[in-house]
């Protein structure tokens, strides 16, 4: 394989991983209401979850979805559901106020590692991307140290971009501001979440 194709696909995942997306958005709620550590914790889950995808894009799974297509279908309907549910917690908590006093207990950096995880999980369409990026691009018979170096820059992409987002989002000043507007927030957080999690299942 060589470097500049290499580095065609490293350049076309990070485009993808920037694009807004349920991952992009769980990194920035979870920046804007638990802080920089929590959104830490997601964005690993995000990598995590992204390698996850690339790996079965990588051995074929993206093949078993276009000769079975009811289980993508399957995969679709449950992950828009996730996300919908997701969404309407969001709604509902949205008039719920933060304890700003020190005495509630933000989520831990693990559970915050499994949300961004099953986030990006709950979208099948990176498999069909990651296969479409792979195609033509990684040559039959690379060594396992290409597969290896393929995977840790999806981990970094995902990774690095959603801790950047969890970062702005956790900002004191970004905090402040959505303290004072956190009900109309969430509800565009939530209705966003929601939207994409219908998009997800019906395309």
């Amino acid at each position: 394989m060589t470097l500049s194709a290499f580095l065609a696909i490293a350049f076309l995942h990070a485009m993808a991983a920037i694009s807004p997306g349920p991952s992009v958005l769980m990194a920035a709620r979870t920046g804007v209401t638990h802080g920089f550590r929590a959104a830490t914790g997601v964005a690993i889950g995000i990598g995590i979850g992204g390698v996850i995808w690339a790996m079965a894009a990588l051995f074929g799974l993206s093949l078993l979805f276009t000769y079975m297509p009811a289980l993508l279908w399957a995969f679709k309907l449950c992950g828009g559901a996730f996300l919908v549910y997701m969404a309407i917690k969001l709604w509902k908590q949205a008039d719920t106020p933060i304890e700003t006093d020190g005495s509630a207990t933000p989520p831990s950096f693990g559970r915050g590692v499994v949300l961004g995880l099953v986030t990006q999980l709950a979208n099948p369409k990176p498999a069909v991307l990651f296969a479409a990026i792979f195609l033509g691009t990684v040559p039959a018979g690379v060594g396992i140290e290409v597969y290896a170096a393929l995977l840790a820059v999806v981990f970094f992409n995902e990774t690095a971009w959603n801790i950047l987002v969890g970062r702005i989002f956790s900002l004191p000043a970004t905090r402040r501001s959505y303290l004072g507007l956190k009900g109309a927030i969430d509800r565009v957080f939530g209705g966003l979440l929601a939207a994409l999690g219908v998009k997800i299942a019906a395309t």
